[in-house]
């Protein structure tokens, strides 16, 4: 349900209006580019019944168009762009506007780069699963995946990195005292000390002492660090406004308590925080030995054995056992694809998995002697799914999550790969040359269909 503070009318559909002096976009560009083909081959109409329920009907100002935002999420992704990059290059490309369904050439920002970040947060994670899924239902149109392929599939996990800084104790105590102190000043609460200058001179001790391997002074520092916190938690509870017994505000009440949990942690602690301001990090080891802990949280990506189109794709919190997780995956495949996979293949992670379903689960380990030569070739496929998560690392912005909360952490994760499905849609166009010929006469057909109209015209 919706805020009432966020309820806006539903976006307007465009009515489509000829100019008397402008030049309409598909008259203007190359109708064999990629994107131009891949504009007329998605179901955008698909995007309006399932977002329309996050606005109001008859209440606010009228959102912005569905499709125009769809489209900037898809080009963010494919082309790995930030918000703000993401709107600027659009002004930029006509390419991008005729693929958001703009019909004239447009020389101004479509919308302001935060306006991003409220529709994610409107729509939320469960309707942005639209986007995957109509990505792999516009390859199954195209025949760029063929049906039978989603009865094979590879289900492995990663580790999503959230955008902070590397967590060490005397950076967390500094950025909280930050936090509490620059809220306290908001509300008007006078502190009797905020220790600004003092609290960033320790800080600078502490990690030239810990550089210089003098860890004796560098943990005098930190315990210095957490004395200031402290100092300026219990000021804040003496003077803060109270209700029934509770400070009265919420957000205050709520940075207190991670500043309480924050003194209270010791290097075994569980749940511990890395964050400040994103406080559902968490610490995952995978083994790896260039990197052995990463902050974050851990997500599971299933593609298809044959051609690794992504067909699930989904963020965990709680740093859950793999094995536990298989369940989930196969259940996003099935209500994306609308199909069951025959056969999944995991790695020994899945071990103890415990799934129970129609599909037949394969932990590759060692290829069985006896196994034909046709199982042999599906079980040495379990690793294609490995490139396929670095390339949604290094292409389309799995590396580093910018979004905030447990929500932009799914989000994330299925945005990006609805972009990797749009990359590889735009290759197999580029590469498919009996596409490019049926293009080619369709667009023939349209333009012969188009003059004799306007010679009919009166």
């Amino acid at each position: 349900m919706v805020p009432e503070s966020w309820q806006k009318m539903k976006p307007k559909t465009p009515t489509p209006q000829r100019e008397l002096f402008g030049a309409h976009l598909s008259e203007l560009l190359n109708p064999e580019h990629p994107l131009y083909l891949l504009a007329d081959r998605i179901d955008w109409r698909q995007f309006d019944l399932a977002i329309d329920a996050c606005y109001a009907d008859e209440l606010g100002r009228p959102g912005v168009n569905t499709r125009l935002m769809v489209g900037l999420m898809y080009l963010k992704y494919t082309f790995s762009e930030s918000d703000e990059s993401v709107v600027a290059r659009w002004v930029e490309n006509p390419y991008w506007q005729y693929f958001c369904g703009l019909q004239y050439m447009q020389h101004e920002l479509p919308i302001d780069s935060s306006m991003m970040s409220k529709w994610r947060k409107r729509v939320g994670a469960e309707r942005l699963e639209t986007l995957l899924e109509a990505t792999i239902h516009t390859a199954l149109a195209m025949k760029a995946l063929k049906p039978q392929e989603l009865q094979r599939v590879n289900v492995d996990t990663t580790v999503q990195e959230k955008a902070i800084a590397f967590p060490t104790d005397a950076r967390l105590y500094h950025k909280m005292r930050i936090a509490l102190v620059r809220h306290a000043k908001a509300l008007g609460i006078p502190l009797r000390q905020s220790y600004q200058f003092v609290g960033k001179k320790t800080l600078f001790w502490q990690h030239r002492y810990a550089h210089a391997r003098q860890m004796r002074r560098a943990a005098k520092m930190n315990r210095k660090l957490k004395t200031l916190l402290g100092r300026v938690v219990r000021d804040i509870e003496r003077k803060a406004r109270k209700f029934r017994g509770k400070i009265a505000d919420e957000p205050l009440r709520e940075l207190l308590a991670l500043a309480q949990r924050l003194l209270a942690q010791e290097r075994n602690s569980k749940n511990k925080i890395y964050s400040v301001h994103a406080p559902e990090v968490e610490c995952i080891a995978k083994g790896k030995a260039h990197k052995r802990y990463e902050f974050g949280c851990k997500a599971s990506v299933a593609t298809t054995s044959k051609n690794n189109w992504i067909v699930g794709a989904q963020a965990l919190h709680g740093n859950p056992y793999d094995g536990h997780t298989l369940a989930g995956a196969i259940e996003q495949i099935e209500r994306l694809t609308a199909k069951t996979p025959q056969d999944v293949m995991v790695d020994q992670g899945y071990r103890g998995h415990g799934y129970k379903g129609e599909a037949t689960v394969h932990v590759v380990h060692t290829i069985p002697k006896e196994a034909t030569h046709a199982v042999r070739r599906m079980l040495k496929r379990r690793a294609a799914v490995e490139p396929t998560i670095g390339h949604l690392k290094s292409d389309n912005r799995l590396s580093r999550n910018h979004l905030t909360g447990t929500a932009g952490d799914q989000i994330n994760v299925l945005l990006a790969a609805a972009g990797y499905n749009l990359r590889k849609l735009l290759r197999w166009i580029v590469f498919s040359p009996v596409l490019r010929l049926l293009n080619r006469l369709e667009s023939l057909l349209n333009f012969k269909s188009a003059l004799q109209r306007r010679l009919l015209s009166p």
